[in-house]
């Protein structure tokens, strides 16, 4: 999987689907250190461990590197930034019931904001599957030659 490279200086406006959202009581916020175990298990529970240790790192930042998209009591979608690398956006994942509503593209943008005001101009997204997503949605694209990455030695457990 390759990374790809985003420009921060012209994201897309979102306001008008967040408050299409709203209607439906979902909203988009950080969540907060009482919450970490919370939106942590909840990652692993639908994503896994290694994404549940990037939920972990993001929490570690004050204010938390991380959105969550939410309604009622319920985490429909998360997004991290600066969870493994500087500068990084991922993981992000959104309940398979809820996509196509226009969340996980609420919540990349928010990310990618919160680079933009670290001082960002630019932002990596880390080992891409869906790189259509990200094309149409913020503009990015391949970094090549970015098949060696951060994550080319990660520690697998064994079968």
């Amino acid at each position: 999987m390759k990374d790809m490279l985003v420009r921060l200086m012209e994201l897309p406006e979102i306001s008008e689907k967040e408050q299409q959202l709203a209607k439906e009581n979902i909203i988009f916020r950080k969540p907060i250190p009482p919450e970490k175990s919370f939106v942590r298990d909840w990652v692993f529970e639908h994503f896994g461990i290694y994404w549940a240790n990037e939920v972990e790192a993001a929490f570690t930042q004050l204010p938390v590197n991380c959105w969550i998209a939410q309604k009622g009591n319920e985490i429909m979608g998360f997004a991290c930034f600066e969870a493994t690398a500087k500068n990084f956006f991922g993981p992000t994942g959104t309940m398979e019931a809820w996509r196509g509503k226009g969340i996980g593209k609420i919540l990349l943008v928010k990310s990618l904001q919160s680079l933009k005001e670290m001082g960002y101009a630019y932002a990596i997204i880390g080992g891409v599957g869906p790189a259509d997503f990200y094309k149409n949605s913020v503009g990015a694209s391949i970094i090549e030659g970015s098949e060696i990455s951060i994550y080319q030695n990660l520690l697998r457990k064994k079968p």
